[in-house]
């Protein structure tokens, strides 16, 4: 190799070097910016010689007195709400897409592209346009305010077949030779898809799961505009809202801080242990179908 060759070389490598540390900085810096309020709600859980606001963030006394005092309020009842919303939506949104999603890539029939379509862009308009007639539906059956948590369930896993578009991307980059030589074999569709398609899908599947879970884990809108007034049916984010009015904040701060961290943990190891599949599943889905 050439002097020449050796400079140029030597200078792209510190080129790619100096623009691979500026951008682990800004990585860092934003990383440190988005970290920041959840540090504080997590230092402000643990402060016990006061309730309310204050002006510091680090606490003078430490303990554990917050989380403790929880478990005497109705945050528990939230929190099992909540945890069985998410759970059977997450279980019954995964069957409902993954069913949709393998019938639209593998099977041909009539109507099958303006079907996508409609679907798509029934998708596109926001939730909140169908909340008035939803709640009286819901309010006819009885599903509202102290039996709010079935029917959430029932209006998040209602639509939950239009949110096709993902899994549909990852199933079409398996091979459909595959689904022919089972099918010559004598499997039957439902055979192929749960003893195929599935076990080579498991990041779509993961995926699936993630975001079936976490939309009404953190739901806020629809879930405070069907169980108001009733404490029994209310979710972890309508519940600890309530702390924050003027005549509660002042006595529930620093539980509503420590109500805040116990919500995130769970999400957040979910994330950890599964952030690869969830990641090999928005990739694998991102396809032309």
């Amino acid at each position: 190799m050439s002097e020449t060759s050796m400079k140029r070389h030597m200078g792209l490598r510190a080129s790619r070097a100096i623009s691979n540390t500026l951008i682990y900085v800004l990585l860092i810096a934003i990383s440190i910016i988005w970290l920041i309020p959840f540090f504080c709600i997590v230092l402000q859980s643990f402060r016990v010689e006061s309730t309310w606001q204050v002006g510091y963030v680090i606490p003078k006394q430490w303990g554990f007195d917050n989380y403790v005092n929880l478990f005497s309020t109705d945050f528990p009842r939230w929190y099992v709400n909540t945890f069985i919303t998410a759970v059977c939506t997450a279980l019954l949104q995964t069957v409902i897409v993954l069913c949709m999603s393998y019938t639209l890539s593998r099977f041909r029939f009539k109507m099958r592209k303006p079907l996508m379509r409609f679907m798509l862009i029934l998708g596109m308009f926001p939730g909140m346009l169908t909340m008035i007639i939803l709640y009286r539906v819901l309010k006819d059956l009885g599903l509202t305010q102290a039996n709010a948590t079935p029917g959430l369930i029932l209006v998040y896993v209602a639509s939950s077949g239009m949110g096709y578009y993902v899994s549909k991307g990852f199933f079409d980059t398996i091979p459909k030779s595959l689904d022919e030589a089972a099918r010559v074999d004598g499997a039957t569709r439902f055979q192929v898809l749960k003893k195929i398609i599935l076990p080579l899908s498991k990041p779509i599947v993961i995926y699936t799961v993630l975001t079936a879970f976490m939309g009404p884990w953190g739901d806020f809108v629809f879930a405070r505009y069907i169980s108001f007034g009733a404490s029994a049916g209310m979710n972890v984010a309508v519940g600890l809202y309530n702390w924050l009015t003027p005549d509660q904040i002042n006595k529930n701060y620093t539980m509503f801080c420590s109500g805040g961290v116990l919500v995130a943990v769970p999400v957040t190891l979910l994330f950890l242990f599964l952030q690869k599949y969830y990641v090999e599943g928005v990739t694998g889905g991102a396809v032309k179908g």
